[in-house]
């Protein structure tokens, strides 16, 4: 039987400024562990630790530009772009435009502290 899930689980989040987390399905909220569903908004001036996660995610933004740092240079993913990263790959997520950001990010195996491999944080 289909089921509906009322209300998003708020996860806490990592970085220099606090970011707002709604998991829609994933570990926290559904007990899903292959995929989780997330929308995130993130300040202007926000960022967090580089991560070399073991997971696929898919990011769709939104509103506002969500830059990513890797290993070859940046990218700006600005509203309606979607940005595709596999495992393994490092990269820095950060909102340094006015406004910051809001985007929705799907993870495949669903996202969990233990397999995204945050960097020690620099503040």
């Amino acid at each position: 039987m289909p089921q509906i899930i009322e209300k998003p689980s708020i996860i806490e989040s990592a970085g220099n400024l606090p970011k707002r987390i709604e998991e829609f399905a994933g570990r926290v909220n559904s007990g899903q562990q292959h995929v989780s569903v997330a929308r995130m908004k993130s300040p202007a001036g926000w960022r967090e630790p580089g991560q070399r996660p073991e997971f696929e995610e898919i990011t769709v933004v939104l509103s506002g530009t969500l830059r990513v740092e890797h290993e070859e240079g940046t990218l700006d993913v600005r509203a309606s772009q979607v940005l595709l990263t596999k495992p393994g790959e490092w990269v820095r997520y950060s909102t340094p435009e006015p406004g910051g950001a809001e985007y929705v990010s799907v993870c495949l195996p669903a996202f969990s502290p233990e397999i995204v491999h945050r960097d020690a944080e620099t503040w």
